[in-house]
């Protein structure tokens, strides 16, 4: 092909097109990297996006949040740590601005902010702060949420009657549960009426787990008045007498049935105790929305609502239908008597709430006017020997968060981080070591040696 003067001249022009082409691309690729930002994780169960617990709590936030790193210029790789985990808040949508303080420079205030050791976060929203030890996800997301909480809220146990105690160490008691709710924000401590006047006018629940005593007509007088000035309740009733609480179950219009509930469903599963009742299945209620873990009822008893006064009743745990209420001896062949027993499925737990009393009706029908009481047919399912049984734990946050209002906190259960170790036995450590080692280099040597070997005669 001949290339005369007019075949350069527009293979010049055609080349230099495609570079001020190709430099604008260029270009407008930078443009758009500034302005827009995307990002893709593909790591497993996507560990570095902020999980779903995280962004609930962050859309409730309508504030910057500050966080000030105690970081000495040493240590490069904790920065780097800081930074990639508020990052994926960022992401997220959260206002966060971080600010790095090095301790050996800024010695007053290190003493004057109560700053403990190298790596520690001091979170701020609004006026509230909070101090974080641990750099991980979890613990930063219940940070926020202690510090969105609005004013403190006292969780107050009844005590003096040998109940449930948030300090107990059996295995009875509840200071795992406890622990939780301070871990969230919550306050957490015992009452005893006796030595009282009155319920304090902070408590945002009071929670009657299981007296094993009578109580005084005096306590009895103080819990009544509690609830007719607006208190909300978390009673927790076992099978047996109520000591002295027929009065309060009166007022809610709450019968406790007679008996221990038997689920012969807990032998497919292969459970022993036939008074392990189950509850798989959750009719409607905030309380248990999206909520769809099976959890665990040791030695419960059923319960019904009467409709009686201005309360709004809404059973949320029920039990499976082979179930029923066993009022006879709990040992040999257990089966259900029709003339004396009764049959499920039977209801485990009721929601109470009603409008408080209000000059407006708009203020009573703000949620926050609404008086909250749950009961339920078992204390144990929270005790430290069964709270880490199936959804045990997430049941009760969400009880205690329904009952205090912060509705929004519902169903955020702590996200647990992948195994990301490769545990090998000695015998596939030794297998694999021979073969790179050993077995490798000498397949790829023999494949060159019969190259070569083929190619010589040739």
């Amino acid at each position: 092909m001949q290339v005369d003067a007019r075949t350069k001249r527009r293979l010049r022009l055609q080349n230099t097109v495609f570079l001020l082409l190709f430099l604008s691309l260029l270009g407008l690729l930078g443009w758009l990297s500034l302005r827009y930002d995307y990002q893709a994780d593909w790591s497993a169960n996507q560990r570095n996006t902020a999980s779903e617990a995280t962004r609930a709590v962050l859309a409730g936030l309508d504030r910057p949040i500050r966080v000030r790193a105690f970081v000495g210029g040493a240590d490069p790789a904790l920065r780097q740590q800081i930074e990639r985990l508020l990052d994926r808040y960022r992401r997220a949508g959260a206002d966060i601005r971080l600010e790095f303080i090095d301790p050996a420079t800024e010695p007053a205030l290190v003493r004057e902010q109560g700053i403990s050791r190298e790596g520690e976060l001091l979170v701020e929203y609004g006026e509230r702060k909070e101090h974080l030890l641990e750099l991980s996800e979890q613990a930063l997301t219940n940070a926020l949420q202690r510090l969105r909480r609005s004013g403190e809220r006292w969780v107050v146990f009844l005590a003096g009657h040998d109940e449930r105690s948030p300090n107990g160490d059996a295995g009875y008691d509840y200071r795992a549960f406890a622990r939780e709710l301070r871990n969230r924000g919550l306050q957490v401590r015992e009452l005893k009426l006796a030595s009282e006047n009155a319920i304090p006018e902070n408590t945002s629940v009071l929670v009657i787990a299981d007296p094993q005593a009578e109580l005084l007509e005096g306590e009895q007088r103080q819990i009544q008045a509690y609830l007719e000035g607006g208190g909300n309740l978390l009673w927790l009733v076992e099978p047996g007498p109520l000591h002295g609480l027929d009065g309060l179950a009166e007022q809610l219009g709450v019968d406790p049935l007679p008996g221990v509930i038997v689920d012969p469903n807990t032998q497919l599963l292969g459970l022993g105790d036939p008074r392990l009742a189950l509850v798989a299945d959750y009719p409607f209620h905030p309380i248990t929305r999206d909520f769809d873990t099976l959890t665990l009822f040791p030695v419960a008893r059923g319960l019904e609502s009467n409709d009686a006064g201005a309360w709004d009743s809404t059973p949320f745990l029920e039990t499976l239908p082979r179930s029923w209420a066993e009022s006879g001896e709990l040992s040999g062949e257990i089966t259900l008597d029709p003339g004396e027993d009764i049959a499920g499925p039977l209801t485990l737990g009721l929601a109470l709430d009603r409008n408080l009393a209000s000059d407006t009706e708009e203020e009573q029908d703000h949620p926050e006017r609404r008086q909250r009481v749950v009961v339920i047919g078992d204390a144990d399912f929270l005790s430290d020997s069964y709270l880490g049984q199936g959804g045990n734990l997430d049941l009760g946050l969400n009880i205690v968060n329904w009952l205090s209002h912060d509705d929004a906190l519902i169903n955020i259960p702590a996200k647990t981080a992948p195994d990301r170790q490769l545990q090998l036995s000695s015998t596939a450590q030794a297998v694999i070591g021979f073969g790179f080692l050993l077995v490798l280099p000498l397949g790829l040597l023999s494949c060159g040696l019969v190259i070569w070997w083929r190619r010589r005669r040739a």
